[in-house]
């Protein structure tokens, strides 16, 4: 009973075969190349002269592109065979998984703008092959969180000054501060110190204290508040560059001994662990004590040893 809920030894040599495929460096590169392909082929088909005299190769071309993206899902899939829930804890697979899946649907086929979104997600999936992009991605997403408090101090800071240049300009320049919408756009685009010259001469002709207003807002605006999301970006750079570096560390040269041997080694430990599982589940099951559990689970390898022949 053990032996049919254990992952079969043929799952786990197809699995072994897909990897080897999948990890090699030609088979990145190929992928690569076929992502930049597609992107080439979507902006030519931006042109009208070129989309309305080929759209039957082109139309083709988009078929054959579908098709191999699919097989290569399925090949990463595969190479996940032993371990199945292992391919959706990358969150690269689940991407890719969901562009060839959404593409391949009926609705999508039938919603012109939805297909060219789908097929304009494919050109993202180049990061996946450029390890400093990918990191860039990952930080940007990591980031989120702090941007968001970013903002909200932001727009809180940016209304307070929006409303007191409303209560001590509105009169003098209604144009800039007539209103707080108003106030709020002109001191929003003050952030980046453009027109900041004018914006004192003109609010020195009002008031000797607008000096004050305009310094103060461009000291919290513009460098305390624009330093602090450059800290936040670099801070969750750094932690991107630490997870990439975790998710290369199993495959450097110099942290084992040969891959395919400790491949082997860890096949073993999983069957013996699938074995276990099922055995205790046939225990629980049958309400025996663990004295009962098959002979299989007994006798199955350590995670030491070495796979069976």
């Amino acid at each position: 009973m053990a032996e049919h809920i254990a992952t079969p030894p043929g799952r786990a040599a197809i699995a072994m075969r897909c990897r080897h495929v999948v990890d090699s460096e030609w088979f990145g590169v190929a992928v690569f190349a076929l992502v930049l392909a597609n992107a080439a082929v979507l902006g030519v088909e931006t042109y009208d002269g070129i989309a309305v005299h080929w759209h039957g190769p082109l139309k083709l071309v988009e078929h054959w592109f579908l098709a191999v993206f699919t097989a290569e899902v399925v090949l990463r899939a595969c190479a996940h065979a032993d371990r199945p829930r292992d391919f959706f804890r990358d969150p690269w697979n689940v991407f890719d998984l969901a562009v060839v899946t959404l593409a391949c649907l009926p609705f999508a086929r039938e919603n012109a703008t939805v297909l060219r979104l789908l097929r304009l997600a494919r050109v993202v999936r180049a990061a996946r092959f450029l390890p400093q992009l990918r990191i860039i991605i990952v930080a940007v997403g990591k980031s989120l969180p702090g941007t968001v408090s970013f903002l909200l101090v932001g727009t809180m800071l940016l209304y307070v000054y929006a409303m007191t240049g409303w209560v001590f300009f509105a009169d003098d320049d209604p144009e800039h501060y007539g209103s707080v919408g108003r106030a709020a756009l002109s001191l929003f685009l003050l952030i980046t110190l453009d027109g900041i010259g004018d914006a004192v001469r003109g609010g020195l002709q009002i008031s000797r204290w607008s000096l004050l207003y305009y310094a103060s807002y461009v000291l919290f605006g513009s460098f305390v508040l624009v330093n602090l999301l450059i800290g936040v970006v670099i801070s969750s750079l750094e932690e991107a560059r630490q997870l990439e570096r975790e998710r290369e560390s199993p495959h450097r040269p110099d942290e084992g001994a040969a891959p395919d041997h400790l491949r082997e080694r860890i096949a073993a430990a999983r069957r013996a662990l699938d074995e276990l599982e099922a055995g205790l589940e046939l225990a629980r099951t049958r309400d025996t004590s663990p004295e009962e559990i098959p002979a299989a689970t007994a006798t199955a390898p350590a995670a030491g040893s070495p796979a069976p022949p």
